[in-house]
């Protein structure tokens, strides 16, 4: 199977989306595809046997155009105004025209309607051809949807335009064969204004769906567009397309990062907030890896490039921010039903209302009104925009936060949560052994005996070397000790100088080297508390001791209480024994602990409070998790911030940071109600809108261009209050 994002043109509301996509389901070698009208693209999944041409040609035989592969990274040009301008002023005159009766201003004689009928419907007529060349594409996207069975808003506009327009032209003809009465029938204005409104509010439209894409823009935008290439003792500037996997690039001070790589000279601090959404800056040396688009605020680097185009950290998020807006969300399947038949509905009403209007009043010119009147204000673009604006808008602004949200129902689903199981190891607490404890037993300042253990552990790969190593890398320690180091295996590490001999080891060691220990209590306390002892020694005398743990994250506690305060259920799942577990369960507030078990069993648990009926969020660290992860309601997973394409869950953390759990639950929640809020106003409007336009609610005035008003409003309203999503803390 593959799987490709196309760019559609010619989509204009829910029912021109809804429709692609059933055709596109419906395609032999098509295994799933889902429309999205806000981002305008087709997200399809399809056998190997088909080609992107066929694909292309099944977009075409559904009435669409297929612009290619959406290119995520390309710069979207915007919209021109100029011909809004031109055509308003021109709108403006021809409504003084028409509205000369009512508003009785000085105007030429040939311009009158009583005077000259014949020349003023021939310069109204005339007035009306740019109006219509300009409605070109609407008329044959109608047209096209209406042969290919999928009646969509074009087809509904279409139908008014040429309607009015037509039965104008007829009165044009009787005018010229002597039927001067016929100039105060003629819908000239009406064809105008709402062609004119319509392609005003598909402007305005597109621009604040244009604004809902903006979270996903801003990431695109973060990687230069330049790279400096080391080149002998000075560098050159290239382009990001010229850059090749292996190539060692320079980053300055001031300088965003041009692609992922390793850094292979210097260090600095770098800024990563856009990726992680962590606002602390990160120290990186020789050996860290550094993500396209960070900012280098120190000092000047030189790193190897990596990962490049496609294969970047930040086109992986772009692609599946992208991908997330395609999927469909549980809610949205309502206003897809109500769209797959609203607009054949609206045609069966306006049809109606035509003829019970013409045969009650036997007034042709007032049925057509109504008629088109009908068709105009019927609006299933602000029903069709309720669901995926709040979604674009939401996952956009998570992914900056650093939730990465997969798909659109994990979306939905994390607001209904009411259980959140967590893994121990690597999840509430880091996963690594580090530093707990430090009983300073010399003279010397703590930061100085560190920094003497951070020598003599500096080049082992020993897991307990590899947690000093990464404590001292974070508090800025200085392991510049010229010692010669000998490793003991099962006892420590040795290392000395022209006068002093250290060892970092165990209290076994001690007792080998007949060294006194004072501290065997100290030790046997530090072990209780699930701690590894390090002794440091200097000449046979312990100068501290160090106990090491897999430490509790900081913001594990804080997190787990807001949860219960929230009354969500709260349960750790632990491989690890239980006297362990308990502890750490104990120090969080966590009273469901279950230790001892396997990923098998993880699963089968998870199962179990499924089949109770709870929904359920797992939080693991997306490796050994995986089972649990995609057996839960919501799987979610904790990346380092390069890995982001390999985890199991539905939605990633970006920064590991816990807190995000919160974030991703009250975003959720203000998703939904903002969703239910636009659906709403969806519904009401089209409810109290139509039988207006029909005529059922007496003494409320209605007509094609106020119709086409009263849609723009609507599509508006809910596009203004999607955009709301994006000012949430």
């Amino acid at each position: 199977m593959k799987k490709i994002i196309l760019k559609i043109e010619g989509m204009s509301c829910s029912a021109c989306s809804n429709g692609l996509e059933k055709y596109l389901k419906k395609q032999k070698g098509i295994e799933d595809a889902s429309v999205n009208l806000v981002m305008a693209t087709a997200s399809i999944t399809y056998e190997d046997s088909l080609t992107i041409l066929d694909l292309e040609n099944f977009v075409e035989e559904a009435g669409f155009k297929s612009l290619g592969e959406e290119k995520l990274l390309e710069k979207k040009e915007e919209e021109k105004k100029t011909p809004y301008i031109i055509l308003g002023i021109l709108g403006l005159f021809i409504m003084l025209l028409t509205m000369q009766h009512m508003i009785k201003i000085p105007i030429p004689s040939f311009l009158d309607m009583k005077k000259s009928p014949i020349s003023y419907s021939i310069i109204l007529f005339v007035l009306t051809i740019p109006y219509m060349i300009y409605s070109i594409d609407i008329l044959k996207n109608g047209v096209k949807n209406a042969i290919h069975r999928m009646p969509n808003m074009d087809t509904l506009v279409s139908l008014g335009i040429v309607s009015s327009y037509l039965y104008s032209v007829v009165g044009v003809i009787l005018i010229l064969c002597g039927q001067k009465e016929q100039a105060h029938h003629l819908y000239f204005e009406s064809t105008i204004f709402v062609i004119y409104f319509i392609k005003l509010g598909r402007y305005l439209n597109h621009r604040s769906k244009n604004k809902t894409k903006e979270a996903i823009q801003e990431l695109v935008k973060i990687t230069p567009s330049k790279a400096h290439i080391k080149s002998d003792d000075s560098y050159l500037d290239i382009t990001i397309d010229e850059v090749k996997k292996g190539d060692i690039l320079i980053c300055l001070p001031g300088e965003r990062v041009a692609v992922d790589g390793e850094i292979v000279k210097g260090s600095s601090t770098f800024d990563e907030a856009f990726i992680t959404g962590e606002s602390v800056p990160q120290v990186k040396t020789k050996g860290s890896k550094v993500i396209a688009g960070s900012i280098n605020y120190d000092n000047p680097i030189e790193y190897e490039a990596e990962r490049i185009g496609r294969d970047s950290t930040i086109s992986e998020i772009v692609h599946l921010v992208v991908e997330a807006t395609n999927t469909k969300a549980p809610i949205s399947k309502i206003a897809d039903k109500i769209c797959s038949y609203f607009v054949p509905g609206v045609l069966i009403i306006a049809f109606v209302t035509f003829v019970l209007y013409w045969i009650i009043t036997k007034n042709l010119g007032d049925s057509l009104t109504h008629f088109v009147t009908v068709l105009v204000v019927a609006c299933p673009c602000a029903l069709g925009l309720a669901t995926p604006l709040a979604l674009v808008v939401s996952v956009g602004n998570s992914a900056k936060k650093g939730i990465l949200i997969k798909d659109s129902e994990s979306l939905e689903q994390a607001s209904k949560v009411d259980t959140i199981v967590f893994d121990k190891t690597g999840t509430l607490t880091y996963g690594t052994l580090s530093i707990s404890e430090i009983h300073n037993h010399s003279s010397l300042e703590e930061k100085e005996i560190l920094e003497i253990l951070a020598s003599l552990e500096k080049y082992s790969s020993h897991p307990i070397s590899v947690g000093i190593n990464r404590y001292a890398k974070e508090a800025r320690l200085d392991a510049n000790l010229d010692l010669m180091i000998e490793e003991l295996p099962g006892y420590g590490i040795k290392g000395k100088d022209d006068r002093n001999v250290y060892y970092a080891c165990n209290g076994a060691l001690l007792k080998k080297l007949d060294i006194i220990n004072s501290y065997e209590d100290e030790e046997h306390k530090m072990t209780e508390n699930g701690n590894t002892v390090i002794y440091l020694v200097k000449n046979k005398k312990v100068m501290a001791t160090f106990g090491l743990r897999d430490v509790i994250r900081k913001e594990s506690i804080s997190l787990i209480k807001k949860l219960r305060d929230k009354k969500i259920e709260v349960i750790m799942l632990s491989g690890d024994n239980e006297k362990t577990a308990k502890k750490i369960g104990n120090e969080l507030a966590i009273e469901e602990v279950v230790a001892g078990v396997t990923p098998k069993e993880k699963t089968e648990y998870m199962k179990k409070l499924m089949a109770e009926g709870k929904k359920v969020m797992m939080v693991g660290d997306g490796i050994n998790d995986a089972p649990s992860l995609t057996s839960a309601t919501v799987g979610v997973s904790l990346s380092s911030g390069t890995d982001i394409a390999t985890n199991a869950a539905n939605i990633v953390l970006v920064s590991s940071n816990l807190m995000k759990i919160d974030e991703l639950m009250t975003i959720s929640s203000h998703t939904m109600k903002n969703i239910k809020q636009n659906l709403f106003w969806a519904f009401i409007y089209n409810i109290i809108m139509i039988p207006i336009a029909i005529g059922i609610i007496p003494k409320i005035p209605m007509n094609p261009m106020i119709a086409c008003m009263a849609m723009i409003l609507s599509s508006l309203t809910v596009t203004l209050n999607a955009l709301r999503l994006r000012r949430m803390k």
